[in-house]
């Protein structure tokens, strides 16, 4: 008996200003030991790098690549575009930073055939390309810097909030609409939100790994993480039953920081403990983090550290009502799927009517 083909997949990549690492990602793509047919769909934003004319060059030399345009240069838009472009059953987020490991294709559709899922996903495995990014790398897969997500640090498979990028089947991306567009942040979290409402299953599976490229300066990290915090800000507006102890802890350290500091400077020196105290705690947790790391890239984690609570916590802090208010007025309805039958049943019925009209 013939092996059955495996289903066909579009990959699709929202990308801007991503000159340094499109053609990597793509070739990780590309060369996936995966049997079925591919497509991978690039949406381009409005990028002020080379990051077009790579994907000019990518076109060219392989024909399952294709581009459409994304001229608002937002994430949700750009997913939504390359969706609508793409005409496979089986659709795979990437990032024009993320490098798929070999089996990762193959690794996902064998789990959304085996646990049912609507949408499967794994471990954002942070990777630098020098000591600063080695220092990112290694406080984003730490439980002092990112707590306890599975999703950084690894955990058991099973379903999940919400999984890094995913892999969807077609239908349900459909029925749910796409990404909600307002949400310039945490657009995956809003719609595994509506797929879980709809009785969907999102599932985590440590076998999922992607290679993720840390953000290469410190400007760049502070606003990654300011933007991460103010919009998880918005998401606890959004659906109160959402926020846990883990995401208060950085806005918790910045008051109490900031308390301290002023405190110590016009009170007492008392107050100053309470900083040096997290400069100590940020310190002491970076030895085991960066084990096996060149001393420079050592020496880096705790500033690595302190910009993301820190800055995490003042997006979070400084995070305005009046943009949960403009998101939650864009709220869409979870869709349900029609029962087993429903469909052929309506459509049994409509011509039986027809029949005795006529």
């Amino acid at each position: 008996m013939p092996q059955q083909q495996p289903p066909a997949v579009s990959v699709i990549m929202p990308v801007l200003n991503e000159e340094r690492h499109l053609r990597n990602s793509v070739r990780h793509i590309l060369e996936q030991e995966y049997a079925g047919e591919m497509e991978v769909v690039i949406a381009l934003g409005p990028s002020a790098d080379r990051t077009d004319e790579i994907a000019a060059e990518l076109v060219a030399e392989d024909a399952r690549v294709h581009t459409v345009p994304n001229p608002t240069g937002r994430t949700p838009a750009a997913l939504n575009a390359a969706i609508k472009a793409s005409r496979h059953p089986i659709v795979v987020r990437v990032d024009g930073h993320g490098m798929l490991s070999p089996n990762y294709i193959a690794t996902a559709v064998r789990l959304l055939e085996e646990t049912g899922a609507a949408n499967v996903g794994g471990i954002m495995h942070a990777e630098g390309e020098n000591a600063w990014e080695d220092a990112v790398a290694a406080a984003m897969t730490s439980k002092i810097g990112v707590g306890n997500a599975a999703f950084h640090t690894g955990g058991q498979a099973g379903p999940a909030e919400t999984v890094f990028l995913g892999v969807f089947r077609r239908e349900v991306l459909e029925q749910q609409g796409g990404y909600n567009e307002e949400f310039i942040r945490a657009q995956d979290w809003e719609l595994n939100f509506r797929i879980r409402e709809a009785g969907g299953q999102v599932w985590f599976s440590p076998e999922l790994r992607v290679q993720y490229r840390p953000r290469p300066s410190v400007r760049a990290l502070a606003k990654q993480y300011k933007d991460y915090g103010k919009w998880r800000h918005v998401v606890a507006r959004y659906h109160a039953g959402s926020i846990n102890l883990r995401y208060l802890a950085p806005p918790t350290a910045v008051c109490a920081i900031a308390a301290g500091l002023v405190v110590g400077a016009a009170v007492t020196p008392w107050g100053l403990v309470v900083p040096a105290g997290y400069l100590a705690a940020i310190t002491a947790g970076s030895l085991p983090a960066g084990k096996g790391l060149s001393l420079k890239a050592r020496a880096q984690i705790p500033l690595a550290l302190a910009t993301m609570h820190l800055t995490w916590g003042i997006g979070f802090l400084t995070s305005p009502r009046s943009l949960a208010k403009k998101v939650i007025a864009s709220r869409r309805p979870a869709v349900m799927s029609p029962p087993a039958g429903a469909e052929r049943a309506g459509a049994e019925q409509a011509g039986a009517e027809q029949a005795g009209a006529e």
